[in-house]
């Protein structure tokens, strides 16, 4: 098994900057892909970013390219998503997710095996 829990969302203005963690523990030596989704309120939960086990690749959602960086410290158990130049739109739960398979459909929840509770991120205009 597998837990994870994120942190470090918040409410911040348009523009503005946050940084979300993801902290793994349990069997964390069988956790391949990484990622981040995004739930709106009244939508499907839908794909941020991605990263491989060796954090050499990282995927990207094309609305938040170049604004939003995944990385993770595989020493601490850890995935970041680093969310600069905020938009209103970005208001969500965001959850983190954690794969065991070695190249999983990295885009797609069924890609992922384990998930967080969310937390929640608002961005006010």
């Amino acid at each position: 098994q597998v837990q994870l829990v994120e942190s470090g969302g918040g409410l911040v203005q348009a523009g503005g900057s946050l940084r979300l963690s993801c902290a793994a523990s349990g069997r964390t030596f069988s956790i391949y892909a990484m990622g981040w989704f995004l739930q709106a309120p009244g939508k499907e939960r839908e794909f941020v970013a991605a990263i491989s086990r060796s954090g050499a690749n990282t995927y990207y959602a094309g609305s938040v390219k170049g604004r939003f960086t995944i990385s993770r410290d595989n020493a601490k158990n850890t995935m970041f998503l680093q969310m600069n130049s905020l938009k209103p739109e970005d208001t969500a739960v965001y959850y983190c997710a954690a794969g065991l398979v070695e190249f999983p459909p990295i885009r797609e929840e069924r890609g992922y095996d384990y998930w967080g509770q969310g937390t929640q991120v608002t961005v006010s205009s």
